[in-house]
């Protein structure tokens, strides 16, 4: 969720989107997690962030491809069920495809940027440099932002079941035009990076060409976008996650039904994997931020925060491919429509496997997700 790339002030270009910029009059923010140094660093510098340097180049590269890889497939599978046996989409539906579409184009940017890591140079057009930039930022935002309106369908449908997010008679233009709005959020909050990035020759040891946002009022930006990420991308959909599970669990566990330990878990699941996943990248962030007002200026927390970089934002790349199974395969209808996909393209390996079915779910496809478990639960037992 949340996922952009930063700077801070001195020598060395660190994460993806994390920098410590070449002292140049602009503000850049270098969209590599290893960089050169420039000549006349200290040795030890020198010496501390060629290991860095080493080091990012063969375990973004590693880790990127393995995130892409693994998601690629779960989020596609997402996808190909939910297009091959779609009835007219409910929201959770409806938020559960554009997931998956979010998740996807985050994916899409990793092998660039893995290409990027492994080489130190950007290898690509100008244009690419906009183009991976804006895939990653708008998969980063949009898959935060769906989560969100996930969160609150759940809390409308369970807690105010009077009311809804989407009138019924307009539940298919309302839920497209509310999906839209949030893809524009998505943009409006993506945008900064976008324009602002280029390619530029860093001037180097190495002479590398780099894909970086440049901006021209330093410190202004710097903090807005670091303030951003941690509001954005962690205070807000951490804060309606704890607010709406706390009213929908005590609602669901007042239900006479077996299936309601099966949702409180996977609410409590859904927190605490968003939590576990985003923290450590948000405490980094915020420490950048700090850094970037003028606090934690020694070199040893410029070369800590580097490293550290690397480590948190892969582990917060790996929620986007958790995404399809704590969202979608949690679902028994979700998962027998699966296996018949896998049955139809490979009779020979699954044509032995069996699904289990159930009356509720031979009746409506809308059921597999897990908002829509939790909302038909409560509409049978007339809470």
């Amino acid at each position: 969720m949340p996922y952009t790339r930063h700077s801070t002030s001195t020598t060395t270009t660190v994460n993806r989107r994390h920098t410590i910029p070449e002292p140049t009059e602009y503000e850049t923010e270098d969209y590599s997690d290893y960089d050169s140094l420039k000549q006349g660093d200290y040795e030890s510098q020198v010496c501390n962030n060629s290991n860095v340097m080493d080091f990012s180049q063969v375990f973004l590269p590693t880790v990127y491809s393995i995130v892409f890889i693994v998601g690629f497939i779960g989020n596609g599978l997402v996808l190909c069920v939910l297009v091959k046996y779609h009835k007219p989409f409910n929201m959770s539906d409806l938020c559960l495809f554009n997931l998956a579409i979010s998740d996807l184009l985050f994916l899409i940017s990793l092998p660039f940027w893995a290409d990027y890591a492994a080489n130190s140079n950007w290898a690509f057009p100008e244009f690419m440099c906009h183009a991976v930039t804006a895939l990653y930022m708008l998969g980063f935002y949009g898959s935060i932002f769906f989560m969100i309106l996930m969160t609150v369908d759940r809390y409308a449908v369970i807690v105010h079941t009077s009311t809804s997010l989407i009138p019924k008679h307009r539940s298919v233009r309302a839920s497209i035009a509310l999906a839209l709005f949030v893809w524009t959020l998505s943009l409006g909050a993506s945008l900064p990076n976008i324009i602002f990035s280029k390619v530029k020759n860093t001037g180097t040891l190495e002479n590398a060409t780099k894909c970086m946002v440049e901006y021209s009022e330093r410190k202004v930006w710097k903090s807005f976008h670091y303030t951003q990420l941690n509001i954005l991308g962690f205070i807000i959909p951490l804060s309606v996650m704890l607010f709406c599970y706390s009213r929908i669990i005590p609602i669901l566990m007042t239900m006479q039904s077996q299936k309601k330990h099966k949702a409180v878990r996977l609410m409590v699941v859904l927190v605490t994997v968003f939590f576990l996943f985003w923290t450590p990248y948000n405490i980094v962030i915020f420490l950048k931020l700090l850094q970037e007002l003028g606090y934690m200026t020694s070199h040893h927390c410029y070369q800590d925060l580097h490293m550290a970089i690397q480590w948190v934002e892969s582990i917060a790349f790996c929620h986007c491919c958790l995404n399809p199974i704590i969202y979608a395969f949690v679902g028994q209808k979700f998962r027998n429509l699966f296996l018949k996909i896998l049955k139809e393209w490979f009779p020979l390996c699954f044509g032995h496997c069996t699904t289990v079915e159930s009356k509720s779910s031979e009746r409506t496809t809308s059921k597999y997700s897990h908002a829509s478990m939790i909302s038909s639960t409560k509409a049978k037992l007339k809470v």
